[in-house]
């Protein structure tokens, strides 16, 4: 009976041991559990003691062995801010300019001549051409130079009664110096008409010679003639119509000649700036041949028809061609004609996202996209026409702040 209850008792130690064995693992590896936290790679301050998702995002958590440190002096209103609304930062700030801007507009022309100062060569007796000098057009004659030596019969004649008055009646000076005075109308130079008195002998031609400087085109070519032959290349050495050995006729007009250092530039205003545009603007001129040398001048002439098949209306502004450019040449202008009075923000303050454009508010501790409305566009300054006042702050460069424009939520406070 003995040997029975010792056998027991043993039993029942052995079963006692191993209960409170069981019971100090479990407590062992729940104390171990308790200390694994879990937390998200995108969102660090999500904190879990069990695997799973991001609450924020949907990724899934990953297992974080340091223990968490609790975060002082942290505003809810911080916590709360999306990252896509609101951004940190202590970059440059700008503000609305309110100022007037001058508004031009942009145009495109040509150069042509000023037939103002074009100037005509015409005969001024009848007669042969025995020698021409000018051989074709756009040559370039100064004034004085010697065009052509010209046979004529009623120069000669004119010459003949000159020497006749100068030896039968050379005290008749009354009626010599009326000859003399009838040769120099008739084209006669002095230098020829003192060499005839010199000599007792006519001559039987006479230099014709040019009063004007500029380029030669032929007689009845107009502006837009010559404006348009000068764009073909073949019509730069095409001969002029005259020829040695033709006559001429009393009063014709031999050569037009075309000065090249007064010309206008021939500006195309279409339809919907033409109510802009007005005499007296000023224009900044930009040739296409020299875009450095920028010829100031005014609206001189605003022509009342349309050239052609065109609808577009052509102004003109006259300058002083020191640059020599090409006639023909094409040119760009800004017609200064009217000023907006308004808010002006930099260009780069402002970002456009398509369909919205935003600036960066500044605000307590960061800047908010702010959505605006803009208008023109001028020399690096947009026009804000509404959502900024003039004494709202916003960042200078407002593509600073984001890395996408996707992740970009508008604020229209």
């Amino acid at each position: 009976m003995k040997k029975i209850l010792w056998i027991y008792s043993l039993v029942i130690t052995a079963l006692l041991v191993q209960a409170c064995s069981s019971k100090q693992i479990k407590e062992e590896k729940t104390a171990a559990s308790s200390e694994d936290l879990y937390t998200c790679s995108m969102h660090p301050q999500i904190l879990e003691h069990h695997p799973g998702n991001c609450p924020i995002c949907g990724m899934t958590l990953i297992k974080k062995n340091a223990a968490p440190v609790a975060l002082n002096n942290i505003e809810l209103e911080s916590l709360l801010k999306p990252a896509n609304e609101f951004v940190v930062s202590s970059l440059t700030v700008t503000t609305a300019e309110e100022k007037n801007m001058n508004i031009p507009v942009k145009v495109y022309g040509t150069v042509e001549y000023d037939t103002r100062a074009a100037g005509s060569i015409s005969a001024r007796v009848s007669g042969r051409i025995e020698k021409l000098y000018l051989r074709y057009r756009y040559q370039q004659v100064e004034e004085g130079q010697k065009i052509m030596d010209i046979y004529s019969p009623e120069l000669l004649t004119a010459q003949q009664n000159l020497l006749f008055l100068l030896k039968s009646d050379a005290d008749n000076i009354s009626f010599i110096d009326a000859a003399k005075q009838k040769l120099l109308l008739l084209g006669m130079s002095e230098t020829e008409l003192n060499k005839v008195v010199q000599t007792g002998k006519p001559l039987f031609t006479v230099s014709v010679y040019s009063n004007y400087s500029g380029h030669v085109h032929d007689a009845g070519m107009n502006n837009d003639v010559a404006s348009s032959d000068m764009k073909n290349n073949a019509s730069l050495t095409e001969e002029l119509y005259l020829k040695e050995g033709m006559y001429v006729q009393k009063g014709q007009t031999l050569f037009m000649i075309m000065n090249h250092h007064q010309v206008w530039a021939a500006l195309q205003i279409f339809p919907n700036e033409q109510s802009l545009v007005k005499k007296g603007d000023t224009v900044h001129i930009l040739p296409e041949t020299d875009t450095t040398a920028v010829i100031n001048g005014e609206i001189d002439f605003i022509e009342p028809f349309f050239r052609g098949n065109s609808k577009t209306l052509t102004v003109r502004v006259y300058f002083h061609n020191m640059n020599m450019l090409p006639i023909g040449s094409h040119v760009t202008a800004n017609i200064y004609s009217y000023t907006v009075h308004g808010l002006w923000l930099p260009v780069s303050a402002v970002l456009s996202l398509g369909a919205n454009e935003i600036a960066f508010k500044k605000e307590d501790g960061g800047f908010a996209a702010h959505k605006i409305t803009t208008g023109i566009r001028l020399n690096n300054y947009v026009q804000i026409l509404s959502g900024l006042n003039i004494t709202d702050t916003v960042a200078a460069n407002a593509q600073y702040l984001v890395d996408s424009e996707s992740f970009i939520k508008i604020s229209s406070k």
